[in-house]
């Protein structure tokens, strides 16, 4: 069985990232139309584009529920730069939830949240550890960041199951050629001119060249992580996101995806109203600062982002905010290609194939 798994047929309904918002998630579960066991009375199916976890209050509820759905076939899933995280016992902002050596430094920003016990952490491990990267059929492909056809084709020929092990790999070739291009020594040198921590958001880094270079090797060498989390470039200013200085530019690969079948990605923390980016905790380029909230995009209007920055409420809640009205959880029901989101309103979505090539002239 390949890392890319096929979509049930039916209609559909695409849920964004979770991060954690587990009342977030029943809330739009209900206003779905599924029931307490994932059943719809017109036989619907829930999809997830990963990011179940992370910052929110209850990421084990969320993979709880999940995994109860993905079992029961209610429900299928990709994974999430998240969950590759915790899959590999990689420790990032957020993920105290799961990580002992992380609570302290989390529970800052985060707390309170639950935390699993032993036994649902082996039940999430083995989730996450049995989803695929993509999900296809002819008419829609679901991903959690990028559609790329090269990276698509490795992955394609790649057994499920084996996440971890190919995504280490990467990891340790791209290692492997920043020692032998030296990389590793100029960014020590750079660490010396620049001693202060890289996740402390309150001190700008000057841009550091070979944190750049590293950053895009490791980002594009890596077809898993390209397919993940996202087409990257070295970049020119460095930005506070994740809880890091970072030193490259993500890239709108859907102003090159040629085609024809539509993509539904999450990942990108796109607005239904507009807000300073700061308070999402992402400084980076807003790659929807010129596309509508309800918009496909990409050159032919067929790509859809579903990630309207529920992962980001725990921002409000830390300034005694509702946080509501501008991070929410949506769905995107298909064939009707109509946003449900968590606090009932149901909108419309615009422009796909750019209205049909402006409803064919």
């Amino acid at each position: 069985m390949s890392l890319i798994q096929a979509l049930p047929e039916g209609p559909l309904d695409i849920i964004g990232d979770i991060h954690g918002e587990f009342l977030a998630l029943t809330q739009l579960l209900h206003h779905l139309g599924y029931n307490a066991d994932g059943h719809h009375p017109q036989g619907r199916t829930l999809v997830f584009v990963g990011d179940f976890c992370d910052r929110g209050p209850d990421s084990p509820a969320v993979l709880d529920l999940a995994e109860r759905l993905i079992e029961s076939g209610r429900a299928v899933a990709v994974l999430g730069n998240h969950e590759i995280n915790l899959l590999r016992e990689d420790v990032k902002d957020g993920s105290g939830w799961f990580f002992d050596e992380r609570v302290q430094r989390d529970n800052v920003k985060y707390a309170p949240y639950h935390r699993p016990d032993a036994a649902q952490r082996e039940r999430i491990v083995r989730l996450v550890a049995g989803l695929p990267i993509a999900l296809e059929r002819a008419d829609l492909r679901v991903i959690h960041a990028a559609w790329q056809p090269e990276q698509i084709a490795m992955a394609r020929a790649l057994p499920m199951g084996s996440v971890r092990r190919e995504y280490d790999h990467w990891e340790d070739e791209a290692a492997r050629q920043a020692h032998e291009t030296h990389l590793e020594d100029r960014m020590r040198a750079e660490r010396m001119l620049w001693p202060h921590d890289l996740e402390d958001g309150e001190k700008k880094p000057p841009f550091l060249a070979a944190h750049a270079e590293n950053e895009s090797n490791k980002q594009m060498l890596n077809p898993l992580k390209v397919l993940t989390s996202g087409v990257e470039r070295k970049g020119r200013d460095p930005f506070f996101a994740g809880g890091k200085w970072r030193f490259v530019e993500r890239v709108g690969w859907w102003d090159e995806y040629a085609d024809g079948v539509p993509v539904v990605v999450g990942h990108y923390w796109r607005r239904l109203h507009a807000i300073d980016r700061a308070q999402l905790g992402k400084g980076d380029q807003d790659l929807f600062a010129e596309i509508a909230p309800m918009a496909w995009h990409g050159q032919h209007g067929n790509v859809f982002c579903v990630d309207y920055s529920v992962g980001a409420r725990w921002s409000a809640r830390l300034k005694g905010k509702a946080p509501e009205r501008d991070f929410k959880l949506a769905a995107l029901r298909w064939p009707e290609r109509v946003l449900q989101f968590d606090d009932g309103v149901v909108l419309p979505t615009e422009g796909f194939g750019l209205e049909d090539v402006a409803q064919a002239a």
